[in-house]
């Protein structure tokens, strides 16, 4: 009966504060996102950003700054020979800001000052963490604030110890740190230009130390908020939540079969992993995998991949992390509902049932035009750019599902597109990591009202 009135007290409150012009979270974390990737575009526009001393034009600046906002990973000039250590503190700074969240940092800010979070702050922090109720909200951010910087801390330090023999004292701690946190927001930045433009991880794709820490920071970061905290409270595997299992799951069912066919298909790929020993394949198969939902790093050459290669990851990047993470993709358990559903109708069952519990039909609704839609802006982005650009259809949709699902891998055309193209590309991200963030708070915060006329049903042909 609590719960009941506590969800009926939530979203009578929500409707409410919706109702009041200016007071829209939705749209705050929309606009917030916006002002964010503006303020950081003209910030790198400076001449202090660039390492020519001269200022960058608005469109790369602006192209960088989304990326790294939207926590995607995509740039057109590389990170590490184009920006000054400034340049590339404010890009860091964005991808912090892009992977925890608008509200996350705008709560960090009342924490610092020891001020009040009133009600509409907490509705703000709900909203973003996708939760369905206010109880809590509080203690959970300070949770997500501490295990990000805790979790960001290790791998720096690790990482640290890795590049500082490579790289020099300074050099090494500011790659440590730079990577720790690209990873864990699952952003996908490097700087290894120094090695080579765009060549990311590859001269590290034989240190375990490296390429385990990454694994490690990437998948923690894209199993989401939420799953912390009940893995946290539960303690144990049977008082987990079922969402948090379907996450856990559907991330090790999605890790191994990503694993097994890349190195199925890439094994004797003398443009990829061919050269490699056994140990480094196996290494080098479960990086990708776990990069290709969302992070971004790569360890070996994603334009020599085998077309299959390409089709498994942009798979894996379509699907990518879980709800309320620093991670994109339609999302984990988006996909599990859509699996579910089809499972249930091809057993000719009424309900959509898992782990004894049963989900309800607008969900798998919900699943379904949120995998709609993105579908359709991948697209229609790759038919915008296969057009305009005169480059194949795979590489054009591999850029494109790269950039909505906010990826940041790249067959390596980015860098050459045109302008209209990088608008495309912009546009896409900022999609992604708002557009759907934002369609998916409304569908659950939205209230459903029985229609007040009813039309006699009819049979149409399926299939």
């Amino acid at each position: 009966m609590k719960l009941t009135l506590g969800r009926r007290f939530f979203l009578h409150l929500t409707m409410t504060l919706h109702q009041k012009k200016g007071q829209n979270t939705t749209r705050l974390i929309v606009l917030g996102f916006l002002g964010i990737i503006l303020a950081g575009a003209l910030l790198l526009m400076l001449p202090i950003s660039a390492k020519s001393g001269e200022t960058t034009n608005f469109l790369t600046a602006l192209f960088t700054a989304t990326s790294a906002t939207c926590v995607t990973g995509l740039v057109v000039v590389d990170t590490d020979t184009y920006w000054t250590v400034f340049g590339q503190t404010v890009i860091l700074l964005l991808i912090q800001i892009g992977g925890l969240g608008f509200m996350s940092i705008v709560s960090l800010f009342f924490f610092a000052m020891r001020r009040q979070i009133g009600l509409r702050q907490r509705l703000a922090m709900a909203q973003s963490l996708s939760l369905n109720e206010l109880t809590g909200v509080v203690r959970i951010m300070k949770h997500i604030l501490v295990g990000t910087f805790l979790f960001e801390l290790i791998g720096a330090v690790i990482f640290s110890i890795c590049f500082v023999p490579d790289f020099g004292l300074g050099g090494g701690i500011w790659r440590g740190v730079f990577h720790s946190i690209s990873a864990f927001c699952n952003a996908g930045f490097d700087l290894m230009g120094s090695r080579g433009a765009y060549t990311g991880f590859i001269w590290y794709s034989g240190n375990p130390a490296v390429c385990i820490t990454a694994m490690c920071l990437i998948v923690i970061g894209g199993l989401g908020f939420f799953v912390w905290e009940d893995v946290y409270r539960a303690r144990k595997l049977r008082n987990l939540h079922v969402y948090t299992k379907l996450v856990l799951v559907t991330t090790a069912v999605l890790i191994l079969a990503g694993a097994l066919c890349i190195f199925l298909l890439e094994s004797d790929n003398s443009a990829t992993m061919a050269d490699m020993p056994v140990w480094q394949k196996i290494m080098a198969s479960f990086f990708q995998s776990i990069t290709s939902r969302t992070a971004g790093f790569n360890t070996i050459d994603e334009n020599g991949m085998a077309e299959a290669s390409k089709i498994v990851t942009m798979i894996l990047m379509f699907i990518g992390g879980s709800s309320g993470s620093t991670a994109g993709g339609i999302k984990t358990v988006t996909m599990c509902v859509l699996l579910l559903t089809v499972i249930s109708t091809l057993k000719g069952k009424g309900q959509i049932t898992v782990f004894e519990r049963t989900i309800s039909p607008s969900k798998a609704l919900s699943a379904i035009t949120i995998a709609f839609l993105a579908l359709s802006l991948c697209l229609v982005g790759a038919l915008f750019l296969s057009t305009g650009e005169n480059v194949s259809f795979t590489k054009a949709i591999f850029e494109s599902v790269s950039a909505f699902c906010t990826v940041g891998l790249t067959t390596g055309i980015t860098p050459t597109l045109g302008a209209v193209s990088r608008i495309v590309l912009i546009g896409l991200m900022y999609l992604g990591r708002v557009g759907v963030t934002t369609f998916g708070i409304a569908l659950m915060m939205r209230t459903s009202y029985p229609a007040k006329i009813k039309y006699p049903q009819c049979d149409v042909l399926i299939g």
